[in-house]
Parts: structure tokens; C-alpha cells; sequence
């Protein structure tokens, strides 16, 4: 097995990826795939996607859009290991024996849950936990079987996931002190500059405001939504602020340092919205092309994602079958003669 120090990413099937994505943390993770300092695993956390959504067909078609564009995106799969939770049997089984030593209190604690019985009492509601479903409340369960599979020592996340890393650590000591040394104890890796792009409405791009750029649009639709993307009503010839642009912030997340700083100047010399919205446009259509040609293609072979999401299962399953012999062994469910 590797010395290298290997680094964890998980990523939901419920949507179809979008710049905001691509900028927050597909393309850190595909530069991060390159690499041979660290040994990265990125999966598919399809089982996630059931806690939220109980469209089978949603979940699926949004698996081959995920698992296209990232090899689309230029994902070294040599390098990483790049796989479906669900191919994984050893994550499901884990994630038991963990919940075994998981204390329900802590679970009580988690930000998700505790959202959901406070929406429940801020609405009047009865019954605190309605619509709490095991799936959301074991989350973290399920999340920390993830990372200690493969004794992850980095995990990347986002702010509001480093409870989630603060309770893997909880279990993993909890099992460790229990069972004898299996797991590393997990590091969150936050990363400050980690851009964040505005939607078309100004505010955050994400999916849940519904006001997003799909990173594979066709050319004609890509024009369309650019083209709707919200702006101020200053006239051509009249100076513009940048930093409170959309269009700049979606420029700058893609241009180099020489190519933004031009663009500050053609704000300050009154650059006209419909100009800008077309130099956007440009820029990003001619950025995406060939990878966009390269996720049309998969997308038109999906045999080619279902092999390459089986090697990265195969070399998952490298890790994860020989740590679960032994965290078999230690809790008891070993043969019964030597």
C-alpha cells in the first residue's frame, strides 16, 4: 500500500454540475488528481444521494453527468482513485459497525438534523423529528465510514462539513479505544481561497436558488443564460465597478491575472453589459470547448464511465477488503475454528 498521504473527496449525485462547482471544487480536485505527493480518492456518494432524493432516475443520470465531467475535466485517473460509493460493499458493512459505537447524542448534534427539528417547531409542528428520515439523521455515520475506509488523513470540505470531519474523529477514537488501532484520525483541509461564484441573480451559485450556468451547455442555451445573468442599469461609456460585477467574478475565476486586469480597464472605460456579456461568453465558450467535446463523447459512451468507475472500484477494493478483514476480526465476526 502507498506512503503517500492520501486525501478524500466526496461528491453527491443529485445535479448537474455547474461553473460554481467547477470552480469551488471540481478543478482544485482535478489539479490535486496530478499530483504524486498525495494519493487522492474522489468518489460518487450515490447512497448520499438518497437521503435527499428518491428519484431513481435522477440519481442516476446525474452519476454519468458527474462521473463525465470530471473525466471530461481532465481527472488523472492513474493517479487517483476515482470510484461509486456503491461499488464499495466495504463502506455499507463499516458504516454498521460504526453506528454500533456511535453515540445517538452525538448524532443529535449534527447541524442537519438539528435544522431539521428546528424548521419543524419554528412551523408549529407536533412532532419535532417529522420528516427525519434515519438516512438524514445517520448521515455522518455513513460519511465517517467514507473517510475511515481508506484512513483518509485529509478530507477538503467546506465550512459547514467540518462537523462532520469532528465526528469521524469522535467515532474513529471511540472504535479505536473499543477494537485495538484500525483508523487514522482525519484532518478537515479548508481551503480560504476557494472561489465562490455568484449565480445569475447575483447571489451564490447553487443549485438550490436555482440560478446556475451548467458547466456542458450547448453553445446556443450557454449564450442564453449568460446573456440573463443580472447587471446594473448604467449606460455604455459610463465607468463600471467590477468587484460588485457577476460578469467580472465569473471572468476573473477563469482569465489569468494579464487577461482580468485588462477587462478592470474596459470597466473603467464604461464597458457596455451586452459587450461584456459577449466577451464572457467567448471566453468561457472557447475555455470549455474541448472538454465540453470530450463530455458529449462520454456521454454518447457511457460504457466508457461505467469501466472506468470499475477500475477505480477495483483499486478501491485493494484498500478497503483487507481493513475490513481485520475490523471483522476485531469485533468478533472471524471463523470459528483457526
Amino acid at each position: 500500500m502507498s506512503s503517500q498521504s492520501i486525501v478524500l473527496t466526496g461528491i453527491t449525485t443529485t445535479g448537474t454540475p455547474h461553473l460554481g462547482n467547477y470552480v469551488g471544487a471540481i478543478r482544485p480536485a482535478i489539479e490535486a488528481s496530478h499530483r504524486h505527493d498525495v494519493l487522492p480518492f474522489y468518489f460518487l456518494a450515490d447512497y448520499h444521494a438518497l437521503i435527499k432524493c428518491q428519484d431513481p432516475e435522477r440519481v442516476n443520470r446525474s452519476t454519468l453527468e458527474i462521473a463525465a465531467t470530471w473525466l471530461a475535466l481532465g481527472l488523472d485517473t492513474a493517479n487517483a482513485v476515482f470510484y461509486r460509493q456503491s461499488d464499495v460493499p466495504e463502506i455499507a458493512e463499516l458504516a454498521w459497525m460504526l453506528n454500533c459505537v456511535t453515540a445517538k447524542g452525538l448524532m443529535n448534534r449534527a447541524h442537519a438534523y438539528k435544522a431539521a427539528v428546528q424548521a419543524n417547531e419554528d412551523s408549529g409542528e407536533g412532532d419535532p423529528d417529522k420528516g427525519v428520515t434515519m438516512g438524514l439523521f445517520n448521515y455522518p455515520v455513513l460519511m465517517a465510514a467514507d473517510i475511515l475506509m481508506f484512513n483518509a488523513h485529509k478530507v477538503p470540505v467546506g465550512r459547514d462539513q467540518v462537523q462532520h470531519i469532528e465526528m469521524a474523529r469522535d467515532i474513529a477514537g471511540r472504535f479505536n479505544h473499543i477494537y485495538g488501532e484500525h483508523f487514522v484520525l482525519p484532518e478537515a483541509v479548508i481551503s480560504e481561497d476557494t472561489a465562490t461564484l455568484s449565480g445569475l441573480d447575483g447571489r451564490k451559485m447553487s443549485k438550490s436558488y436555482d440560478n446556475v450556468i451548467p458547466i456542458f451547455l450547448a453553445e446556443k442555451p450557454f449564450r442564453k443564460l449568460i446573456n440573463k445573468i443580472k447587471t446594473n442599469s448604467l449606460e455604455p461609456g459610463v465607468p463600471k465597478d467590477p468587484d460588485t460585477c457577476t460578469l467580472y467574478s465569473i471572468y476573473k475565476a477563469f482569465a489569468t491575472p494579464e487577461e482580468t486586469t485588462a477587462i478592470r480597464r474596459r470597466y473603467q472605460e464604461g464597458i457596455g453589459w451586452g459587450e461584456m456579456k459577449g466577451v464572457l461568453f467567448e471566453y468561457l465558450n472557447e475555455h470549455l470547448k474541448a472538454a465540453r467535446e470530450r463530455y458529449d463523447a462520454l456521454m454518447e459512451a457511457p460504457e466508457k464511465i461505467e469501466e472506468a468507475l470499475r477500475e477505480g472500484a477495483a483499486k478501491a477494493r485493494e484498500y478497503s477488503a483487507p481493513l475490513m478483514k481485520k475490523v471483522r476480526a476485531s469485533v468478533g465476526i472471524r471463523p470459528l475454528s483457526r
